[in-house]
């Protein structure tokens, strides 16, 4: 049963509602931006904060509405060198429409009215005005924004991506976990800790294995994975490798030769003796006998 809305709702055409190439996901948020006041906040944490879907799902459905057409970026110069990026939403991009203005936009858009999409009630609406920044007014320059909104919608240096194996090895560990997607300026800021690792003759895959190992569950997001991986590089790295041999704390004895076997002369009975001339300990005890009797006299 349909309702007809006399307060609190959006008109949404059918051309988003029922894009034929766009995701679920995608068309949900599409619509939701399109329900929010003007100034309004559309980065990826402020959606996230708001759905359940994580920061990679929400990333994919905003790459798509901008495909779609129906986001649009553009760059924003603040005044003494500084740039914003500032996020608009168009209504209906495949024709001359208002663009209403999302995320802090900055410029006002004048269009005619949008037409009524097929299954939408027709209605006589005056055409409308241009849609203006909350807090702007007609010729005021953007570098008179509020200080607040200019620290915060100001545009970061761009970020150069070293190359070699360190920077393939975090590019690619999203491969082995999708909750650690790196952006470029994290891949450089942890560039430096995997070439010590590299340099300590650890392996690309050692490297890999200890940074995945021991994750929370699938379940469980990783908010901040450039400050958990950091963590792990720099609480995990390994000694470097010695230069010398490797050094044994226990040396080797060296065997005792056996003690030779000699024929005893008295009795010809084998000893063990390094003497060649001793005798065994019964020839030497009456060998001793006989030297101690006395001699007797014939009379």
């Amino acid at each position: 049963m349909r309702h007809r809305h006399t307060e609190r709702y959006t008109v949404v055409g059918n051309h988003l509602a029922q894009h034929p190439r766009l995701s679920a996901t995608a068309i949900g948020i599409g619509v939701h931006i399109q329900s929010l006041p003007d100034g309004a906040s559309v980065t990826i944490k402020a959606l996230t904060q708001r759905f359940s879907e994580g920061e990679v799902t929400i990333a994919r459905a905003l790459l798509e509405l901008e495909a779609a057409g129906y986001l649009v970026r553009r760059r924003v110069p603040l005044g003494g060198g500084r740039i914003a990026t500032r996020t608009f939403f168009l209504d209906h991009p495949g024709a001359v429409v208002r663009a209403s203005v999302r995320g802090g936009g900055s410029e006002a858009v004048a269009a005619p009215v949008p037409s009524t999409a097929a299954g939408d009630e027709a209605e006589p609406r005056p055409a409308p005005a241009p849609v203006i920044v909350q807090g702007q007014a007609d010729g005021v320059r953007p570098d008179s924004l509020p200080a607040s909104v200019r620290t915060r919608r100001a545009a970061r240096e761009p970020v150069t991506v070293p190359d070699g194996p360190a920077a393939d090895l975090l590019a690619r560990l999203r491969l082995a976990d999708a909750r650690l997607l790196l952006s470029e300026r994290d891949v450089q800021r942890l560039v430096p800790a995997v070439e010590a690792w590299l340099a300590r003759s650890a392996t690309p895959d050692q490297i890999t294995r200890t940074l995945t190992a021991g994750l929370p569950s699938g379940a469980d997001p990783i908010r901040h994975p450039a400050s958990f991986l950091e963590y792990r590089l720099t609480t995990l790295l390994p000694p470097p490798l010695p230069i010398g041999p490797l050094r044994t704390t226990a040396t080797a004895t060296a065997t005792p030769k056996p003690v030779p076997l000699i024929t005893c002369d008295g009795c010809e009975r084998a000893i063990r003796t390094n003497d060649p001339h001793a005798l065994c300990r019964e020839c030497r005890e009456r060998h001793g006998r006989h030297k101690t009797e006395p001699v007797h006299s014939a009379a």
